[in-house]
């Protein structure tokens, strides 16, 4: 199978589920398996010194080398490129992978950028931190004012980076307005869907020029694997984005790309699941006494829930809460005594995870204390049970 096989649709257009068991695959041509072959290898032979010869050619049929392009990874692209309302997908070796490749092939020194306040903590270390001794500048809004971003743009402004929901307090901000100043700037945009995921959200749809993934997380939805995707529709940004995987290497390795494609098999689904639970468990906690706040976009309370409505078509079910208690002991204390929510880092998985801190801290730096949970996959009433017992006195 060649790079533009894989790209291949036999079906025609269809629905999300469609896409992800079938877009993209030819099982005939590989004896008949259900499953997707693995190209576990890095490099591809050629035919002839001719075929070698042309390998670099726009046309080259063949593959050549796991760090440029394989066919299990090829296979993944096409799909979420479809998934996402792109015509290209580039997969990188881990979502920060994806993201720091998406900023570098949008900037260069001397740029200025803006980026929402609330965004991935390590996507802001690296803008806040490492890009300066680049000559690179950010401008971080903590506003949900669309007008506060077109404000904070400059005339050497390149790049607008955006979250919505924001990262650990999710916030709701109007994307369209934010897209098209940009985009009269000359400025690119960059939205990190890893939250909503292609289900529930399209970002390309609202202006947005680059979708990143870390697709570690509801993509592969089995915490079995650490990827990262940009998708995008512009041919430049393509062939930007396709230089910055093969000189910095930051590849996705061919098992991984396979067990992506196994991911999405399952992602609607999944996704329905986990809004389901994660709206039960918000609404437990919004009722609960000793609980003083719910961070979940998808209750009617929640500050700028028409805009989730304009923008989303469901919820993710990773959001916060703050305890009346806003004492470091008060939330150690429910950590510590949940039996189902593990504690750790990432989310998106078929586990229940749970972790507390200050780094979520909304514009207004209230409340001080939050505990971000990412309700998975077990059942809901166990999980809101669990949660009960654990907020007891």
């Amino acid at each position: 199978m060649s790079a533009s096989d894989a790209s291949r649709d036999p079906l025609g257009e269809g629905g999300f589920e469609t896409i992800c068991a079938h877009y993209g695959e030819h099982r005939l041509a590989h004896g008949g398996g259900a499953a997707p072959p693995l190209y576990q290898t890095s490099t591809f032979v050629y035919p002839d010194a001719e075929a070698f010869d042309r390998r670099l050619l726009p046309q080259n049929p063949y593959f050549d080398y796991t760090r440029v392009s394989n066919p299990t990874t090829a296979l993944l692209e096409a799909k979420v490129a479809r998934l996402e309302h792109g015509t290209w997908c580039r997969a990188f070796g881990s979502g920060m992978g994806a993201i720091s490749s998406a900023i570098n092939a949008t900037i260069a020194q001397g740029a200025h950028v803006v980026a929402v306040a609330n965004c991935y903590p390590p996507t802001r270390e690296f803008l806040q931190q490492y890009l300066p001794k680049f000559g690179v500048q950010t401008t971080f809004v903590t506003s949900l004012d669309p007008q506060a971003f077109i404000a904070a743009m400059r005339p050497e402004t390149k790049l607008v980076y955006l979250e919505s929901p924001t990262f650990g307090v999710n916030h709701l901000i109007e994307i369209p307005p934010i897209t098209a100043a940009a985009r009269a700037r000359g400025a690119a945009t960059i939205f990190d869907n890893s939250w909503a995921t292609p289900y529930f959200q399209n970002p390309l749809d609202l202006g947005v020029d680059l979708v990143v993934h870390s697709a570690t997380k509801y993509i592969g939805g089995h915490s079995d694997v650490v990827a990262g995707l940009v998708i995008g529709r512009d041919e430049s940004l393509r062939q930007a984005l396709r230089k910055e995987g093969e000189l910095h290497g930051a590849t996705l390795d061919p098992f991984a790309a396979w067990l992506l494609v196994r991911g999405l098999r399952t992602l609607a689904l999944r996704m329905r699941q986990h809004e389901q639970s994660g709206l039960a468990v918000a609404r437990m906690l919004a009722e609960h006494p000793a609980v003083a706040q719910v961070n979940h976009p998808g209750l009617e309370t929640h500050p700028n829930y028409a805009v989730g409505r304009r923008q989303l078509r469901g919820c993710a079910a990773l959001f916060s809460f703050a305890l009346r208690d806003q004492s470091k002991e008060a939330t150690h204390r429910v950590l510590n005594r949940l039996r189902l929510f593990s504690i750790g880092v990432s989310w998106g998985g078929f586990e229940s995870l749970a972790l507390g801190g200050t780094y979520f801290d909304a514009p207004d730096h209230k409340p001080t204390w939050l505990i971000r949970l990412s309700i998975g996959l077990e059942c809901a009433d166990d999980l809101i049970a669990d949660l009960r017992q654990a907020l007891e006195d």
